[in-house]
């Protein structure tokens, strides 16, 4: 299968394409490696893809030019804006795609305060030239990234899909909120089958500097305090990358045969822990305390999430595995080697 899968120099899609490639699919890969977070970690990604060979390379990526891996001639990557709507018409008329994956976003809750435009742009509009370009070129199977903060300011737990979503508190989550609006629309006029999932606090190798397992194991390393919000009395349904991939390749393996052939799944542990405990797993690792600054709950965050899964559990069969200690263990133990820290946390 032939696949687009946007975002690959991101966190999920970086390790969703490493996957596929495994089992022998063609996968092409779009980003535009903005500067939302440290771009040696983007390039990181691509040149673990065979993309690019040095961190140094990534700054002279090409835009809109197709480029072959070096050690995988099924993966292709293009440097590419996804509101740069002739060039994605290009890129689907030209590759000929069986599947799409949309994995590419602007992300961040906090961020989308104030930095709003960058959330229309990306997050609306390119997921209207997503779709548009679904519709041109024939692609009938189409999964998308949405995410658990479309529930809000919900207090019912577990979130289901059953729940209303109709009160975000964030423009990121009304931008979510509003793909699984754009995608039901093309569903039922044009019969595109289309999934998306509510991701639920990823974490695991190649994870994003802005959440809180980077930014909690950098401020350790550096002797630094940590910012603990809502005085640590957080829930957060934590869902390792390897269970997030597992349960993502089984929605792009099975296209919705409804009618509308569409579907909105939550993706996530269906185990939520608490902040502190979570915490307590990083200091385990690193074998010391550290330091924290109790603060009040960020405008746009929500005390818990968790996941009710029920639906993927029974349709495609969905299960998560990995307990927090060994997922935050497996994270711990590759930023010590991408950032040149021993097995103690001294710097090389």
């Amino acid at each position: 299968m032939k696949i687009l899968i946007t975002g690959t120099a991101g966190f999920i899609g970086s390790h969703l394409a490493q996957t596929l490639l495994k089992r022998g699919d063609e996968i092409v890969g779009l980003d535009n490696i903005n500067d939302y977070y440290d771009q040696n970690v983007k390039y990181g990604r691509l040149q673990r893809g065979g993309i690019i060979d040095s961190l140094e390379d990534g700054v002279s990526i090409p835009y809109g030019k197709v480029i072959v891996s070096k050690t995988n001639p099924k993966y292709k990557f293009i440097k590419l804006n996804l509101e740069d709507k002739d060039g994605m018409q290009e890129l689907f008329k030209s590759e000929k795609f069986d599947a799409v994956c949309n994995l590419a976003a602007q992300a961040g809750v906090r961020y989308s305060l104030t930095n709003p435009d960058a959330y229309v742009s990306s997050n609306i509009v390119g997921f209207v030239n997503i779709l548009e370009c679904c519709r041109d070129n024939d692609v009938k199977n189409l999964s998308y990234a949405s995410s658990s903060s479309v529930y809000g300011s919900n207090t019912k737990l577990p979130f289901s899909t059953e729940d209303s979503v109709d009160h975000p508190i964030s423009l990121y989550a009304a931008s979510k909120k509003s793909n699984e609006l754009m995608a039901h629309t093309y569903s039922h006029l044009f019969g595109i089958s289309t999934t998306g999932l509510r991701f639920f606090t990823v974490y695991g190798p190649w994870g994003r500097p802005d959440m809180a397992l980077f930014l909690f194991t950098k401020a350790a390393l550096e002797g630094n305090s940590i910012d603990v919000f809502n005085n640590g009395d957080m829930l957060r349904d934590f869902t390792y990358i390897d269970d997030i991939v597992e349960g993502v390749i089984r929605v792009i393996d099975n296209p919705r045969t409804t009618t509308p052939p569409y579907k909105v799944y939550n993706i996530g542990n269906n185990n939520p822990v608490k902040l502190m405990d979570f915490i307590e797993a990083i200091e385990n690792k690193l074998g010391s305390k550290i330091e924290k600054n109790m603060m009040p709950i960020q405008p746009g965050d929500v005390p818990a999430t968790y996941a009710d899964v029920t639906d993927l559990v029974n349709d495609l069969g969905y299960k998560p595995e990995t307990p927090v200690q060994e997922g935050v263990d497996k994270f711990v133990e590759w930023y010590l080697e991408f950032f040149g820290y021993d097995k103690e946390g001294n710097k090389k």
